[in-house]
């Protein structure tokens, strides 16, 4: 298949490998949803019942990427999910996927600078969190705008700080459990005293259920396997390298981290901690726990911002390899980069920075609430693709043709709708999150009609 639609527009460099392909799909899930936002999970599931929550979500996403592994080594294609969803679903579809892909990553790219921003006034609060905000949406500007190899080692090197953070985490809440790490000034074995003590589900079903969209958007960014494909070296071999490596360290990361938070740290407590990771640290007495922390977290944020403009970038660039938008932003320069979409995604992230700070409880609410419903979208898209893909497929080919297959099709990729589609339904039990409906299903809405009202086809 194609990776451009247009003659002398430039092309994609195929620079990235296996091992930043793996990177980028571990790097993109260690983030401020694990760090920040795991003490919320635990108070709302409870203890075991968060733990069983990311359990589930680890599941979720590794069966949405056992579909997306198909598609992507059979069309290894830079926009992905988009133009699997344009082909093999309607295009309509394919235009609202790719425009909630993009909100949602810049949005997030808004969010990013301006976190960073905040969390470096902890060093030099004499020093307005709009410079350092600026400082670092030009890095990833400039990491983005050097080629695909640059950005990909960037995320590499990112990646990896998270990694030995959340690894060296593990080993030591481990040991605080079994009672070989001091904590709280004492070897006491803590074991599962707190995991347990709530029973499963202390909240019940429904706030159990409506953690599930919170734990799938803190699994978001797995999908950009797909995204990147399209500029990896060999994705017949890459892709599901990747696919198989992710899910085995999702598991590992997030899972065990959940344990050892919910076993140190009791339900009341984990619930009200605006970083959970740093209350652990510092009851075991590692010196500035804080400090490090502050810094981890600033890394998963610039990992973040890096990934989020890469993401949206080859997401407007395909609207527009697919005719969708202005052929203007399909260019590809030199150096393999569609500058054009890469700017605009800037000035996208910046408009959504403003709004965070001029029109918070409108525009911004509004936008955040598209982002959080945009993640389970985009990813419902992707069996659905896969299924009808295989039906289209398998009319010319047989299944053994392909080099990648989705197991047991499409009994797993039914699975995966259902699964997906609770959590949607969950979102309506959580009055947090429940706005998210409020806002992305209308706008979903907009987009697929707005299409077939300008293409007058579906």
């Amino acid at each position: 298949m194609e990776n451009h639609n247009f003659d002398n527009e430039g092309q994609f460099k195929r620079k990235m490998t296996s091992r930043h392909l793996f990177m980028l799909s571990l790097g993109g899930v260690i983030g401020t949803g694990l760090f920040l936002s795991s003490g919320y999970t635990i108070a709302q599931a409870g203890p075991l019942g968060a733990v069983i929550s990311y359990f589930i979500g680890a599941i979720v996403v590794y069966l949405v990427m056992l579909s997306l592994g198909e598609l992507a080594v059979a069309m290894p294609v830079t926009g992905s999910f988009h133009t699997y969803a344009t082909k093999f679903i309607n295009p309509a579809a394919g235009f609202t996927i790719a425009w909630l892909y993009w909100i949602c990553w810049t949005v997030a790219l808004g969010t990013e600078f301006l976190g960073a921003g905040m969390l470096m006034q902890r060093w030099f609060p004499q020093i307005p969190t709009w410079i350092f905000a600026a400082a670092f949406a030009l890095i990833i500007f400039g990491i983005n705008a050097l080629s695909v190899r640059s950005f990909a080692e960037a995320e590499s090197f990112f990646s990896s700080i998270k990694v030995i953070a959340i690894i060296v985490f593990i080993v030591l809440g481990l040991g605080a459990m079994f009672g070989f790490v001091s904590f709280e000034g004492k070897h006491e074995a803590i074991l599962f005293r707190h995991l347990t003590a709530h029973g499963a589900l202390p909240k019940g079903l429904p706030a159990f259920v409506s953690v599930l969209l919170t734990v799938n958007y803190a699994f978001s960014g797995t999908e950009l396997i797909g995204i990147a494909a399209g500029e990896t070296d060999n994705p017949q071999k890459a892709v599901p390298q990747a696919i198989k490596t992710t899910i085995g360290r999702l598991v590992i990361f997030f899972v065990l981290t959940i344990v050892v938070l919910a076993s140190l740290l009791p339900m009341k407590e984990a619930g009200v901690s605006k970083a959970p990771f740093v209350d652990v640290f510092d009851r075991m007495g590692v010196p500035y726990a804080a400090d490090m922390m502050n810094f981890i977290i600033l890394t998963a944020i610039l990992s973040a911002g890096n990934s989020g403009l890469y993401a949206s970038s080859r997401m407007l660039w395909s609207l527009a390899n697919e005719g969708m938008i202005s052929k203007a932003i399909v260019k590809i320069n030199d150096h393999g980069v569609p500058m054009r979409a890469l700017l605009l995604s800037m000035a996208g992230a910046v408009l959504a920075l403003f709004s965070s700070i001029y029109a918070a409880d409108t525009v911004y609410l509004a936008l955040v609430s598209i982002a959080g419903f945009a993640v389970v979208a985009v990813w419902l898209s992707i069996p659905i693709a896969q299924i009808n893909f295989r039906k289209k497929w398998l009319k010319k080919h047989t299944v053994e043709e392909l080099s990648y297959k989705t197991p047991f099709t499409p009994i797993l990729p039914y699975v995966t709708i259902i699964l997906l589609l609770v959590s949607i339904v969950g979102i309506a039990w959580d009055p947090e999150q429940r706005v998210g409906l409020f806002f992305g299903i209308p706008f979903a809405a907009i987009c697929y009609f707005y299409y077939y009202w300008r293409h007058k086809t579906y």
